[in-house]
């Protein structure tokens, strides 16, 4: 949600960033710290907390990856399909298969 929100404000990388550097010590005072330290509009930040929208665009993120069988980040898919091996060697031999069905 406050990554979201501060995507409404064009800051939603540097909110990312910022939150998996202190991914162990979250809590709601550090994620307005967070807000604050990158300049966000702390009312428009907070009425987006709340927001209906974001929050339903988080629940159909939650059921897409249930109904593709996603357990975990991160999960890697090439053209629909779930890659278990995700040595370069073994992605560069998958990408290069679905590459060769394009082009036949």
């Amino acid at each position: 949600m406050a990554a979201m929100a501060a995507d409404r404000q064009g800051k939603f990388w540097q909110f990312h960033d910022r939150l998996f550097l202190d991914y162990n010590q979250l809590s709601d005072q550090k994620i307005k710290d967070i807000a604050e330290s990158l300049g966000l509009n702390m009312a428009e930040f907070d009425k987006q907390m709340k927001s209906p929208e974001i929050r339903a665009k988080i629940e159909k993120d939650i059921q897409d990856g249930r109904q593709a069988a996603v357990t975990g980040t991160p999960t890697v898919f090439i053209n629909g399909r779930r890659v278990r091996d995700w040595s370069p060697n073994a992605l560069q031999t998958l990408i290069n298969r679905e590459l060769t069905k394009i082009h036949q």
